[in-house]
């Protein structure tokens, strides 16, 4: 039997798009001081006036790690919180070079008198022209304390193919390892948070998802999510059947 024309049009929607990346769906373990020491910055932010003196390790954080770590997710995180407090911010990548210019720029016409947040992601594959830019930006960073920067690479600083004034550069900054989570850990995260939802998910479900579902959090936290609300409407409880009608549905079948 087709369930699918009961199927609210908005779970396939749910399937098909990242959730928008926040600190609160970033799992933590391992990583709890790093996320720390981004709400303690973060905090700061709104409270900036241009007499205060900020300190750096408060205002300057570089993290590293592997793909699917969630260093990026953070770097995004970074930038939705900023914009959703109506605080000016700029994104960089070394896929977009005129961002670059453009807060240079920018950074030469503020007054030191607004709060400025900067991610800079891909540290690793900056070129010749957009290391000197990140020399330049650190350096003026660390002249204004209403300035923040948060940066993300694959490597500890010292282990980046970047020149060397540039790699003593983010090393002023705190410096954090993301620890990406296991399987098992992916899994009993799940499992909490389907618990906290009341739900009752039969054993084959979560381990089935880890090895065909998209393998990042935010998009296996939402699959809980559209479960949960699929399992109501159709009044079915969560088995692997179900969760591979709903992937069909959606058109995320892997």
């Amino acid at each position: 039997m087709s369930h699918s024309s009961a199927l609210p049009r908005q779970f396939a929607l749910d399937l098909s798009q990242t959730p928008p990346a926040s600190i609160h769906n970033f799992l933590v373990s391992g990583n709890e001081e790093l996320k720390d020491a981004i709400e303690q910055s973060m905090a700061s932010w709104p409270l900036m006036s241009a007499e205060d003196s900020n300190p750096l390790e408060r205002r300057w954080l570089y993290w590293w790690g592997a793909s699917g770590s969630g260093r990026s997710h953070l770097l995004q995180a970074i930038s939705n919180a900023a914009r959703g407090k109506s605080i000016r911010q700029s994104d960089l990548n070394p896929n977009q070079p005129n961002a670059w210019i453009d807060l240079e720029d920018q950074l030469s016409r503020l007054s030191n008198q607004e709060v400025i947040v900067i991610t800079v992601d891909d540290v690793d594959q900056l070129d010749e022209r957009l290391q000197g830019s990140l020399f330049r930006i650190l350096n003026l960073v660390q002249a204004c304390s209403r300035y923040f920067i948060y940066l993300a690479g694959t490597l500890a600083p010292h282990g980046l193919q970047l020149r060397e004034d540039l790699r003593t550069r983010l090393a002023w900054g705190l410096i954090f390892q993301v620890h990406p989570l296991t399987d098992s850990e992916k899994v009993a995260a799940l499992s909490r948070a389907a618990k906290d939802r009341g739900l009752n998910l039969s054993a084959d479900v979560l381990p089935w998802l880890i090895n065909h579902f998209y393998r990042d959090m935010p998009s296996l936290m939402a699959m809980i999510d559209a479960l949960d609300a699929y399992s109501l409407e159709t009044k079915r409880a969560i088995t692997l059947p179900l969760v591979r009608e709903l992937l069909q549905i959606a058109g995320n079948k892997k």
